[in-house]
C-alpha cells in the first residue's frame, strides 16, 4: 500500500513503516496522529470493491522534532559596500508512518 499526504504544504509519497522528516507540527514525542490522505493505492493486491482511493486515512507516528541543516541567506549590493548576512533553520518532525487504512 502507499499514499500521497499533504503536510506543512508539501506533498509525500508514503508506505508503512517508512521514515519520513515534514514541516514541524505541533503533536508531541511518542504520540500517533492521524493524516487524512490526498490518493491511496493497494500494490500487489486487489483493491477493496468501492474503495475510494480518494478516501484514506494515514496513521503516523511522531519520532522526533529536529532541526534542519543551516542555510545561509547572503545579500550584496556590488559597488555600495552593502553586504548583509543571515542563517535560518527550518524546524522539522520526524515521522514513522504506521498504517494506510481504505475506506
Amino acid at each position: 500500500m502507499y499514499a500521497i499526504i499533504q503536510t506543512g504544504g508539501k506533498q509525500y509519497w508514503v508506505v508503512p513503516g517508512e521514515i519520513l522528516q515534514v514541516e514541524k507540527l505541533s503533536a508531541k514525542e511518542g504520540e500517533e496522529i492521524s493524516i487524512k490522505a490526498l490518493w491511496s493505492a493497494a500494490s500487489g493486491t486487489e483493491e477493496k470493491a468501492g474503495a475510494n482511493p480518494l478516501s484514506a486515512k494515514v496513521t503516523a507516528k511522531v519520532l522526533r522534532h529536529l532541526r534542519g541543516p543551516r542555510v545561509i541567506v547572503f545579500k550584496r549590493r556590488p559597488k555600495k559596500a552593502y553586504e548583509k548576512s543571515a542563517g535560518h533553520r527550518q524546524g522539522l518532525t520526524e515521522l514513522q508512518i504506521k498504517d494506510i487504512q481504505l475506506s
